[in-house]
């Protein structure tokens, strides 16, 4: 037996790649057995089958061992198999990765003349994970190898022409090249992913039955990977579903829960380990009310305005008007809100880089006629001044917003720290207390990635915050009393009264004691009062 042993050693040694034992070198044609034949068409055919049997991988505690599949990963197999665009949204740590891995090498192994690009956020992460193949590779029979013409750091070819590639994510790293398996590995953490999926997918488009994969674990929302993964639950996009949950690891309950989160913190799992799309950073908007807001897809386009409800007869309604100078930078946007009833409702919303000041307020002027002569408030600022004069001048449009009289022109808003500081007030009372339907894609991007920088709050870097502002603008306007003479409804007593409801709410299951609250004298000033019992209005 020991003389079998050596002589196989010898001869792996001899047609091993580059002095590599392990591996089959180009050109080396080893004969087969009846079983093996058996053994190469079972594994051909079933790539679960492959990974379960001959795969292995470096366990933190045992060292080389078999791979060892959990059942989803096995539907993982199967989901990557049946499906030319898969999406994966996985906790952390359930083995997604090194599922990829074992597919990627099965689908290279079994199938001749196809080009894989193993693509991460950075070159040494795809190395990485090219590592992990050729560790599987190493530890495979030789019958099962079809013989590697090259294999480095960067990339493996075999001798069915097949290749496997490993890159960091820029806008050039495929380019120019014909891939039939993409797989992104941890894309929601991918610098500049817009850019790079933009120039990728003219690559992968190409060919038609080319296969993409994408797998990450949540990271906020706005990014590339949070928004595919949105278009495949809602089926607007080629992509389909998988999904990896805590409690679908082996080992992990709610006692493995509680102590995770004590050691961590319950924000930090309900992210890495919920699947949880929670904002780029310390958001205006608190984490529950982002979880609750849910995309509409329009009733129909018209132009660049997106039209989710039509008007109604004889409700009110109210544009909010950002301007932009129209280079293919910021956006001009208006936002459309029925304020007839509570919740208030998100009808219309219009996105636009590229359109001239000069030409917007015939854009504007269209659809406020549309609504109803929607009342127009627009930001006055910069190019803002601009639009208000030339909707109100040259079209004579007369239903828009005068914050001043006593200034040369007192058409629109100009922002100021006040005025924003107020607006995110209001816009965020108002829509964490349900009073406000925002059902906008883009708009809930935008809310999801305003966070705060310094004293204010921003788009997140690489985001936008122009449709939000719009609603900015509606909260400042909400808090005044001109919407309450325009509406008969007053915001500030009904979330007062809101809140204290939400105070009585609390207090009641451990006795209530009359404090004088409900009868408070008429000279105290209750919007103050109210604004001094929530927390968040202080935004300073």
């Amino acid at each position: 037996m020991w003389l079998i042993l050596r002589q196989e050693l010898k001869m792996n040694k001899e047609h091993g790649y580059l002095g590599n034992s392990h591996v089959k070198k180009d050109g080396v044609i080893t004969p087969w057995t009846q079983d093996e034949i058996i053994e190469y068409k079972k594994c051909m055919e079933d790539p679960v089958y492959f990974a379960k049997k001959y795969c292995k991988v470096i366990h933190l505690d045992r060292g080389l061992v078999n791979f060892e599949l959990y059942p989803y990963q096995e539907e993982m197999f199967d989901h990557f198999n049946s499906n030319r665009f898969s999406i994966v949204l996985a906790c952390r740590q359930s083995g997604k990765s090194i599922s990829s891995v074992a597919y990627i090498l099965w689908f290279s192994l079994f199938h001749s003349e196809k080009n894989v690009a193993i693509l991460a956020n950075k070159g040494a992460t795809a190395r990485e994970m090219l590592a992990r193949v050729t560790l599987m590779l190493e530890n495979l029979p030789f019958f099962l190898q079809p013989g590697t013409k090259a294999l480095n750091k960067g990339s493996i070819e075999f001798s069915n022409n097949s290749k496997i590639i490993a890159s960091a994510t820029s806008g050039s790293s495929i380019r120019g090249l014909s891939i039939n398996l993409l797989y992104l590995d941890e894309f929601a953490f991918v610098e500049n992913d817009a850019q790079f999926y933009t120039s990728t997918y003219p690559v992968v488009s190409s060919g038609k039955d080319t296969k993409v994969i994408i797998t990450s674990t949540a990271n906020g929302i706005g990014n590339v990977f949070h928004k595919i993964w949105e278009g495949a639950m809602q089926k607007t996009n080629q992509f389909v579903p998988f999904r990896v949950d805590w409690w679908d690891v082996p080992g992990r309950d709610e006692t493995w829960k509680q102590e995770t989160v004590g050691n961590t913190s319950q924000l930090q799992f309900d992210q890495e380990f919920g699947n949880t799309f929670f904002g780029t950073g310390d958001t205006l908007i608190d984490a529950e009310t982002l979880l609750k807001l849910r995309a509409k897809n329009p009733k129909r386009v018209n132009g660049d305005c997106l039209i989710y409800e039509d008007n109604v007869k004889n409700h009110e309604y109210l544009m909010m008007v950002d301007v932009a100078k129209g280079r293919g930078q910021d956006y001009s946007t208006f936002n459309i809100i029925d304020i007839s009833t509570v919740p208030f409702q998100q009808v219309a919303v219009y996105r636009n880089n590229r359109i001239s000041p000069i030409l917007f307020p015939d854009i504007i002027a269209k659809f406020a006629t549309a609504y109803n002569n929607a009342y127009v408030i627009i930001e006055s600022n910069d190019q803002g001044a601009l639009v208000c004069n030339g909707l109100y001048q040259d079209l004579e449009y007369e239903n828009m917003h005068v914050e001043s009289a006593t200034k040369n022109s007192g058409l629109g808003v100009e922002m100021t720290r006040k005025v924003k500081r107020i607006g995110c007030s209001g816009f965020k009372d108002i829509l964490e207390s349900n009073k406000l339907d925002i059902v906008d894609e883009q708009t809930i991007i935008e809310i999801s990635t305003f966070e705060s920088k310094g004293n204010s709050f921003e788009a997140s870097n690489g985001n936008h915050d122009d449709l939000v502002m719009n609603l900015v603008m509606f909260g400042y306007f909400a808090s005044s009393s001109f919407f309450n003479d325009m509406t008969d409804i007053n915001i500030k007593d009904m979330l007062f009264k809101q809140r204290m409801d939400e105070i009585e709410a609390d207090v009641l299951p451990f006795g209530f004691t009359d404090d004088g609250l409900n009868d408070i004298p008429p000279e105290v000033d209750k919007d103050r009062l109210g604004w001094a019992l929530s927390d968040k209005w202080d935004l300073n």
